[in-house]
């Protein structure tokens, strides 16, 4: 299906991974805002950059050392953090706004800096992120603490001379894109122009220029003239990775549609609707909840898509829209536990999911810090553990298998026993090598494949 030759052990069928790093505190206390709520590679996987819900952004930078070495590893040493957003309120509505990030997506990199853009539920902002190794000594009219120098005391005119000084990494804010969206953000995707980008609410989704902050275009509006009349809500929302035109967005009803920019202003009429019709003997009352779509990402060839459910993960080819060509489960033992994930709120989590560089493999993420690893060539699938124990460099993961009943072998584990306070809802993969970024709670954990 695929084209896997360029990376054939890319998948689980030969690969072997094992731990590299983990960040953040491994203690049992976790702060509400410590909690990681986005994780993502920039376009050549040299930083990594890590949003929570306290409003911090983490840039991580691949160690040079662990780049250059043979064969490489996966090594990332914090490069800069920053507040990106703060706790607002909205005395209008009388509402809170969060300071969560919600989404972080690079720019791909034109200048020495890198840029990047960053969303909680209501305001987009461009971050630049700049290094300072020189600066400026010897001015005429100001001394070196900054102060105005008195115009009588200056005798002779002086050449300011540049010094080499300590490594100083500056995120400074270049565009505040804010009052566009009156419900919350869950998307932002950068156009492949680099000169638009969209971001997604859960009825309408708005096209930017990133040099305008004051004003948005609405190409899509799924919003009912009477809300009572409303039947489904916006998920999720992506630019296609070559086409500039192409757009997707996933709903709570598990449809995706693909909009053509160029066939009208205001995409309310899609081009294409992608939709799996559901199997009747499935049929439950958990049916709609599960179906929901809570992620859905273009492969890096365009051909394909991605989307996740509540239990599994479908490639669609997008030139086929009655069905998915491949559907993957990734807990399909929680089904009959649907009840009580309902009660405690566990049945609207939002996982995530990604392919790999080379299109061949997809990871997302499960309960327990579980993480589910396929092989679109092999048709192989492998359980992961983001644990604590296993915090110890080249430490190969033993995959994980969970039985449903009866005797239990001595590597599996209950699905009676599984934390549900522990899951893998973010996850990153680098867009060369096998290196992926996991993120359970407030730690980072970093694998690669076996060195």
């Amino acid at each position: 299906m695929i084209n896997t030759a360029v990376n054939k052990r890319a998948g689980n069928g030969d690969i072997q991974w094992c731990f590299s790093q983990v960040k953040g505190t491994l203690e049992d206390d976790v702060t509400e805002a410590d909690i990681i709520s986005c994780v993502e590679f920039n376009h050549d996987g040299d930083l990594l950059a890590t949003g929570d819900k306290g409003g911090r952004v983490v840039i991580f930078q691949r160690d040079p050392i662990s780049k250059n070495s043979i064969p490489r590893r996966g090594e990332y040493n914090v490069y800069s953090t920053f507040q990106s957003h703060e706790p607002e309120f909205d005395y209008l509505k009388s509402l809170e706004i969060e300071e969560k990030i919600n989404k972080i997506r690079w720019l791909k990199r034109k200048n020495p800096a890198h840029f990047l853009l960053s969303t909680n539920d209501k305001t987009i902002k461009l971050w630049k992120v700049s290094e300072r190794d020189k600066r400026v000594e010897g001015y005429n009219t100001k001394e070196e603490n900054g102060s105005i120098r008195d115009p009588a005391s200056i005798t002779s005119l002086r050449v300011p001379t540049i010094r080499p000084m300590e490594l100083m990494v500056e995120a400074s804010p270049r565009r505040i894109f804010a009052n566009a969206h009156t419900y919350h953000i869950n998307s932002i995707s950068v156009n492949s122009d680099q000169e638009t980008y969209l971001s997604a609410d859960d009825l309408r989704i708005n096209l930017w220029h990133l040099e305008i902050t004051d004003q948005s275009f609405n190409i899509v509006d799924i919003k009912p003239t009477n809300m009572e009349e409303l039947t489904e809500v916006i998920t999720a929302a992506e630019f296609h990775p070559a086409k500039c035109n192409v757009l997707v967005y996933s709903s709570s009803k598990g449809i995706i549609r693909l909009c053509d920019m160029r066939s009208a202003a205001l995409c309310d009429q899609h081009s294409k609707l992608f939709e799996e019709p559901e199997d009747p003997t499935n049929r439950s009352f958990f049916s709609e909840i599960i179906s929901s779509i809570s992620d859905v990402k273009l492969s890096h060839s365009g051909r394909y898509m991605i989307s996740r459910d509540y239990l599994s993960v479908k490639v669609w080819d997008l030139q086929m829209e009655r069905k998915p060509i491949e559907c993957y489960p990734v807990h399909e033992y929680l089904r009959s536990k649907l009840c009580s994930l309902y009660e405690n709120d566990c049945i609207f989590d939002k996982f995530e999911c990604c392919w790999n560089g080379s299109d061949s493999a997809i990871m997302t993420g499960s309960y327990n810090n579980f993480f589910r690893v396929f092989d679109c060539a092999t048709k192989r699938d492998l359980t992961l553990e983001a644990a604590r124990d296993i915090a110890k460099p080249k430490t190969l993961l033993k995959p994980r298998k969970v039985c449903t009943g009866g005797k239990r072998k001595k590597d599996e584990i209950s699905v009676d026993c599984l934390d549900f306070n522990k899951k893998i809802l973010h996850t990153a993969w680098h867009p060369s090598e096998n290196v992926v970024a996991v993120a359970a709670t407030n730690n980072l954990f970093l694998f690669q494949d076996k060195l």
